[in-house]
């Protein structure tokens, strides 16, 4: 066997106050996810999105509520809005458009002005390509026009 693929299962899974340990941390982790998705992105949002859900996705949907709301967003070095300009600046670099509208969108519930995403875009232009940041600024004038 490969050294660097030891089974460590047994040291972790075979104590049972272990896995109940682990499986409330996952739900508290998991409820403070859904916390903050809902802060951030509004009730409306993520209603839609657990209306939504199938047998199909319902795994995934758990799993980024847990590990992308339930932690990532958990940390306390940064602020909400730090943390969500980053996100978005991400998000812009990568081309994820669809994402990018959605936490466009959820700017208002964290406090990011459209000043701070200009600087961002910017940044985004040196780092990640012109296109990129032009990209994002169209999807935030399209997003910005439907909120006027």
């Amino acid at each position: 066997m490969n050294a660097n693929f030891r089974d460590n299962s047994r040291s972790f899974v075979a104590n049972p106050r272990n896995a109940k340990e682990s499986k409330m941390n996952k739900n508290d982790k998991f409820k403070k996810g859904m916390k903050t998705r809902r802060a951030v992105l509004g009730d409306a949002h993520v209603d839609r999105a657990e209306a939504n859900k199938t047998p199909f996705d319902a795994d995934f949907q758990e799993m980024i509520t847990e590990y992308a709301w339930g932690t990532a967003w958990q940390g306390t070095a940064l602020d909400v809005p730090t943390r969500h300009l980053i996100t978005i600046a991400m998000l812009a670099a990568l081309g994820k458009e669809h994402e990018l509208a959605m936490h466009l969108r959820a700017t208002q519930n964290t406090g990011v002005t459209p000043e701070q995403l200009k600087d961002v875009f910017m940044q985004v232009a040196i780092y990640a390509g012109v296109p990129a940041a032009n990209t994002a600024i169209g999807i935030a004038k399209t997003i910005f026009a439907e909120d006027s």
